[in-house]
């Protein structure tokens, strides 16, 4: 404790910061440095203003940063000039105090490593005339810029110990046209608002919407605007892409907005930064990877393109270059990996990191054997992913258990149009599978709730002409029949393969084969079942990339993250219990429109989608639909489980061992539990629910701004209701969390040996009677390994899924908080101290669960347990860094 009681006038505190790290400094930021130790002795530092909550002064002035040219805002009656800022109506805001330094700035030089410092201040603050603090301003007159993370009253008469909660950086007071203001950690809604505040607060978040900014915006910047996706193409080197969003042809969530000048060919598009620049695609600041999450990231980067170009150059001397001959030839990349050659301009590339970093992942050439992890798919049995039984555990318990659905009618329909498509009925019939399904007729088998499907027919045969018109792809649109046997586990009984074919008046007619399991072992039958499993998880992989994870979890949930940075106070309880969740997920969409899903880009080398990705993902955003975004709202949609009040959850599952609903259900309740009963503190009832403008204003600005594509349709919740505003709080918790854990953090465990789980189809099916399916049966492993997957596509595919399956060493887990001092609320505290012991409770219960034999679909042949939904909220501290296959951070932050 720093100080007892209100003596002479003072309060004191701490305030804690994390400065940039030595390690980290170029020649720029260290004489940076020491022009602020200059600025230190004399006197200039950092320095603090606290504000009242309670006591007004009408007539104070308004101290603001120095600018060198005279700025008027559009929405603002600031006139500032000089450091000194008059606003004729001052809004009656609360009393200033004089500037407090931070002490021992000097004498507390900064951590080679990025960590905290905490230093003294002290305020002039008489509590009995200038009431209770409730604001802080915080001016940097430092060169650079640093972290602040809290400020610390401690023994404020009255009141105890104050925090403010700022996690934030604060760059040069010379940057900002404004004076960057911190609340305590107290919760208000809009009405409850001290007067002495609501100036503050109101000028807050109209800094951070920023509408009279065009932009480009710099590093500083913090403006949350909304934009198209026009900056994925690159026409100006013809490549182009279509815009995204805003027209009913490319409908598409809206992203952040940069300001980037557009492109010269194409000036409906925005210029885009290559990805070897070394700028940075704007994201407001404070939305930034922190220090050591982004050193991860940028670690996790430099091991992956190593990992991918050093098996690439054994290709050039390979006896088949750029292709796999045997499944061994696959594994060598994990069981000893290739010694390391030297690399033109690797020692360049060196220069540009810390030492410590390279020596780890940038070996010198000739003297490092190099190899990725072995994924847990293939760790305990190399073979098990080639049993129809693990092929089906998959659909339950993988990387992509969204998709299956109950199939209710025999044999599958087609929803495409059937003027353009003509008939795209299922070709499979009863003769086709009765014989396995356990001595049950096909309609027995759909009144018992006994098949199911996971059908992308529809999703890619409108795209199939266009991509198979692309070298090196040959791609089936897939529907896999599974039957549920007995004994709780799936198992497949017919593959159907289609591809588009031509008719006369111009419509795409389906020519589909029906492939069923091989009823010898060993054989070229066998293999072609295997290569019809493999076209079928062609289709999934490309599915789970492109929408269950991307579109489905990182592009929907943006336009949420700016609108509630735009609409609502960090005061406001709704931006409280939603901030933690979107930590980060601006930073990586960013950088993945950068790298990965750009024109050009990982993605498109990878998947065989290619430059239809983007295409493919719109038209499924323009049947997307919030509500269903629920966990029990989507398995209801699919027919996995029914409206059953009596369950503990509501619903009933129709397969019990269904790994991911059961453990997702557990943790929706969790989360649903925990939504009630904080928001219940603050909204006792409708009317106050619709009485707060903050909330009113953020909800329209999502559907009409955000989601602007999907403004008009019938399904979004009014938000009239506290009922809606738990479900839809609910819900955006679910997506950021459970969701994109489920979908994310198993890519490399899953599908890290290529084989199991291809991104690509390259050839076609191999016929009896023909060359290839002679060289099927003399050399099947070769045929099957040159069917799928290129080489170089797998080894870029690989370093790829390692980076996005890897936790960072500063997580955040569901159930955690990064800032103990998140609210001063205790009700609240309590609250959340009960939805993390649920969520051990939720451990204990799934590590039970895979222990129990009895449930098959826990384990499977390949025996790796389905842990993606295992919370880990028990370690305060967290699992180790890395591919760990387990754990729900709180956000996307990957």
């Amino acid at each position: 404790m720093l100080f007892r009681g209100n003596k002479k006038g003072r309060l004191k505190g701490s305030v804690v910061l994390m400065r940039k790290s030595v390690l980290g400094l170029d020649v720029t930021s260290i004489s940076a440095s020491v022009i602020d130790n200059i600025g230190e002795s004399l006197g200039r530092g950092v320095t603090c203003q606290l504000i009242s909550s309670t006591v007004a002064d009408p007539s104070e002035l308004s101290l603001f940063p120095s600018l060198s040219v005279l700025f008027l805002a559009k929405s603002s009656s600031y006139i500032v000039g000089h450091g000194l800022g008059v606003r004729p109506d001052n809004g009656n805001r609360g009393k200033v105090c004089a500037e407090a330094s931070l002490e021992q700035w000097l004498t507390k030089l900064p951590s080679l490593t990025s960590s905290d410092s905490k230093f003294p201040v002290r305020f002039h603050w008489e509590v009995e005339k200038l009431g209770v603090p409730g604001a802080v301003i915080v001016k940097n007159n430092h060169a650079s810029e640093f972290f602040l993370k809290t400020i610390t009253l401690d023994d404020v008469p009255g009141r105890g110990t104050v925090v403010f909660v700022a996690n934030s950086w604060i760059y040069p007071q010379s940057k900002y046209r404004y004076n960057r203001v911190f609340f305590t950690n107290d919760t208000y809604l809009p009405s409850q608002v001290p007067p002495a505040l609501k100036p503050y607060r109101d000028d807050e978040l109209r800094y951070l919407r920023g509408d009279d900014q065009p932009g480009p915006y710099q590093e500083h910047d913090r403006v949350y605007r909304y934009d198209v996706y026009n900056d994925i193409g690159l026409p100006d080197s013809g490549n182009p892409r279509p815009t995204l969003g805003g027209s009913d042809d490319f409908p598409y969530p809206r992203r952040c907005r940069t300001g980037r000048k557009p492109t010269k060919t194409d000036p409906s598009c925005e210029s885009t930064l290559m990805l070897l620049d070394p700028c940075d695609i704007y994201v407001p600041r404070d939305e930034r990877f922190g220090s050591v999450k982004k050193s991860d990231f940028y670690g996790y980067t430099i091991k992956a393109l190593v990992n991918a170009i050093v098996p690439g150059i054994r290709t050039y001397v390979d006896f088949t270059p750029g292709e796999y001959d045997s499944f061994k030839d696959v594994l060598k990349v994990y069981q000893g990996g290739i010694k390391l050659p030297k690399i033109p301009g690797l020692e360049e590339i060196r220069k540009q990191f810390p030492l410590q970093l390279i020596k780890d992942l940038l070996p010198v050439g000739g003297d490092f054997l190099l190899k990725h992890p072995m994924p847990q798919i293939i760790k305990e049995d190399k073979k098990a992913w080639m049993s129809d039984d693990e092929f089906a555990r998959e659909t339950l318990a993988g990387v992509n258990p969204l998709v299956i659905r109950r199939l209710t009618e025999f044999p599958p329909r087609s929803t495409l149009d059937p003027s353009k498509y003509g008939d795209q009925t299922s070709t499979i019939t009863a003769a086709h599978i009765e014989r396995n399904l356990e001595s049950l007729t096909v309609q027995q088998a759909l009144d018992g709730n006994r098949l199911y499907i996971v059908d992308h027919h529809d999703n890619f045969m409108p795209f199939l002409v266009k991509i198979n018109n692309l070298p090196g792809n040959f791609i089936y649109a897939a529907r896999t029949l599974l039957f549920l046997r007995a004994d709780g586990t799936l198992a497949p009984v017919a593959i159907e393969l289609s591809l588009p074919e031509l008719q006369d008046d111009d419509i795409t007619a389906a020519k589909s084969t029906v492939h069923t399991p091989a009823s010898t072992a060993g054989g070229a039958e066998e293999w072609v079942w295997h290569l019809a499993k493999a076209y079928a998880n062609v289709n999934d992989y490309c599915w789970h990339q492109l929408i269950s994870h991307w579109l489905n979890t990182h592009a929907v949930m943006e336009p949420f993250i700016i609108a509630t940075n735009r609409q609502l106070s960090v005061a406001h309880p709704v931006h409280k219990l939603l901030q933690p969740h979107y930590r980060d997920t601006m930073d990586i969409n960013s950088n993945a429109r950068k790298m990965l899903v750009n024109a050009g880009g990982i993605f498109e080398q990878t998947v065989f989608s290619r430059k239809y990705s983007f295409e493919i993902s719109s038209k499924v955003y323009g049947a997307w639909n919030f509500t269903e975004q629920a966990l029990p709202d989507d398995l209801i949609k699919r027919g996995m489980a029914v409206p059953d009040p009596s369950s503990p959850y509501k619903v009933r599952l129709l397969i019990e061992d269904y790994p991911y609903a059961s453990d997702g259900l557990a943790i929706w309740d969790a989360i649903e539990q925990w939504v009630t009963e904080y928001l219940a503190i603050y909204y006792p009832n409708d009317g106050v629910l619709q009485a707060d403008v903050e909330l009113q204003a953020w909800w329209k600005e999502v559907r009409e701004v955000g989601h602007a594509d999907l403004k008009d349709e019938p399904w979004w919740p009014a938000m009239q209701t506290v009922p809606e505003l738990v479900k839809s709080c609910a819900t955006l918790i679910w997506i950021a969390s459970a969701l994109h854990a489920a979908v994310n953090f198993g890519q490399y465990p899953y599908c890290g040996y290529v084989p199991s789980r291809p991104s690509v189809s390259r050839k076609p099916m191999p016929v009896p009677g023909t060359k290839e399916y002679a060289e099927l049966e003399r050399k099947p492993e070769k045929v099957f390994l040159r069917t799928i997957t290129s080489q170089f596509q797998a080894l870029i595919g690989l370093s790829l899924l390692e980076i996005l399956s890897s936790h960072s060493s500063d997580e955040v887990y569901l159930g955690q908080r990064d800032t103990p001092e998140w609210t001063s609320d205790a009700r609240a505290q309590e609250a959340f101290k009960r939805f993390g012991a649920r969520l051990v409770e939720i451990e204990n219960r799934v590590m039970a669960m895979n222990a129990d034999t009895r449930l098959k679909n826990r384990r499977g042949p390949a025996k790796f347990p389905y842990t993606l939904l295992y919370p880990n909220t028990s370690d305060k501290k967290g699992d180790a860094a890395g591919i760990t296959a387990k754990g729900i951070p709180n956000s996307i932050s990957i």
